[in-house]
């Protein structure tokens, strides 16, 4: 059910026209606040919201004229019809450019008004809707939308909220999947632009000959098929926030062009000559290696330094150790819901089972695992079973150590190998600590020690052997 319209503010000085605006106004159901001086409808303005201000030129105070350059300077937004009795050209063009948006002349028939009523009460109900998707489309790139209390998580959450206010632009590096997007939509949310547009552009997936008209527009007949003008998405964003997903996928010639755009904000459409200017605030990421990408002479780096003002680097899933059951208890809230089941929990086992895993595909991939389970598992947990063998993800990335997660020392490294060595064995041997011991050929006290140490705890199951889950 759609909102109330918010009232007509009506300045008239004359009572009988006061009173029958009002009635005709009511009986089109419209609310109406009617006053008879401008100084009444000023005070009334600072106080309310209202659909728009309907004035006559002549008023016994303060005219209609100042009032609407009044109003036009405090609510800039308001839409104002000016009503008068003479119409000539020289006081419509007075009427306008005190801050009218239409004017009427006297004598007028009911409909006209109405039209114009109409047409304001028609603008407030897309603006209502505009400002409703913003907000929805803004809450899913809430800070709160970023899971994980790993210390690095902690950390870029941290540096969201200090560098957020700020106008500068920033490149978000890391693997597919790692929460860029939501790093950059966070950014956004929680900015002094977050009430203006948010435009994303994918930059792979739009053809290379396309996407600078796609960014900055282009004119008509600028090419075969622009049959009429078309505005780019930097003018869609005008005044909000930018992001340029896979940006290290763009063409060398168009990266020139997006770095004089960043200089000062102006551009010229494909076809036209004339130096356009807006005022946007630029985020990019990419999953590419940027200095290979800058070696091999594929990215410039003028450009990368230009957009390397603040860089973020969210972590890949693998490097987030307890974060993986935190977001997987999420994804299942998220998909019971969805689904139309009851929330289910995650069982000690099949939490380890997703703990041993590389996760080559990150939180993208531990969603669609997650999604899996929900739909196959009876409930109320999800258990091993229900999830995949991990088989041909875990070829993906074996042996691919990312740049960056490279162990301090040699006994951290031999750890980190154990470790996973020993959750894969108590995987495959369905979290049986008596035939992972077996299979390792080690006593059962000494795996027992072993997992202590790296601290993964283990619960009596009640044969007497263990399920385990990593702390």
């Amino acid at each position: 059910m759609s909102q109330p319209l918010p009232p007509i503010l009506l300045v008239d000085d004359e009572k009988n026209m006061r009173l029958s605006l009002s009635a005709m106004l009511a009986d089109d159901g419209y609310a109406v606040e009617a006053v008879e001086s401008a100084e009444q409808g000023e005070q009334l303005i600072e106080k309310r919201e209202f659909l728009m201000l309907i004035t006559d030129a002549h008023l016994g105070g303060i005219s209609g004229y100042e009032l609407l350059a009044r109003v036009r300077r405090r609510r800039p937004e308001l839409p104002m019809l000016m009503i008068t009795a003479y119409a000539t050209p020289k006081l419509a063009a007075e009427a306008i450019k005190a801050g009218a948006s239409d004017y009427l002349p006297k004598p007028f028939a009911p409909e006209e008004l109405l039209l114009h009523v109409s047409r304001c009460a028609e603008r407030h109900r897309l603006l209502m809707e505009n400002a409703a998707l913003r907000e929805k489309v803004t809450s899913n790139y809430s800070l709160e939308s970023i899971i994980g209390e790993s210390p690095k998580m902690r950390e870029q959450r941290d540096l969201i909220k200090t560098i957020a206010p700020t106008n500068a632009s920033v490149l978000i590096l890391g693997e597919s999947g790692t929460g860029k997007e939501l790093i950059a939509g966070a950014l956004h949310s929680l900015s002094a632009r977050a009430k203006k547009s948010y435009v994303r552009i994918n930059c792979a997936a739009i053809a290379e000959t396309l996407l600078e008209s796609e960014l900055f527009g282009h004119e008509k007949g600028a090419f075969t098929g622009a049959i009429k003008q078309k505005l780019g998405r930097v003018e869609e964003a005008d005044g909000g926030t930018i992001f340029l997903d896979e940006i290290g996928d763009m063409s060398r010639s168009l990266q020139a062009k997006l770095l004089r755009f960043l200089e000062d904000g102006s551009f010229t459409r494909v076809g036209g000559n004339d130096e356009l200017r807006v005022n946007v605030r630029l985020l990019a990421a990419t999953n590419r290696d940027i200095i290979q990408a800058i070696r091999d002479n594929h990215f410039r780096e003028d450009l990368y330094h230009r957009l390397n003002v603040v860089q973020f680097r969210p972590p890949p899933l693998r490097e987030r150790g307890q974060d993986v059951c935190l977001l997987a208890e999420h994804f299942l809230r998220q998909f019971c819901g969805s689904l139309g089941k009851p929330v289910m929990t995650l069982a000690k086992p099949a939490a380890a089972k997703l703990l041993s895993h590389h996760w080559p595909g990150n939180v993208r991939e531990l969603r669609n695992v997650i999604e899996r389970a929900v739909i196959l598992a009876p409930g109320p947990q999800v258990q091993p079973l229900h999830l995949p063998d991990f088989e041909l993800e875990t070829k993906l990335r074996k042996g691919d150590a990312p740049v960056g997660a490279v162990p301090d020392s040699l006994d951290e490294a031999l750890s980190d190998f154990e470790k996973q060595l020993i959750l894969a064995a108590l995987e495959r041997n369905h979290f049986s600590v008596n035939k992972t011991a077996e299979r390792l050929k080690v006593t059962r006290h000494a795996l027992r020690y072993r997992m202590q140490r790296l601290n993964i705890s283990t619960d009596a199951s009640p044969d007497g052997d263990t399920d385990v889950l990593e702390k």
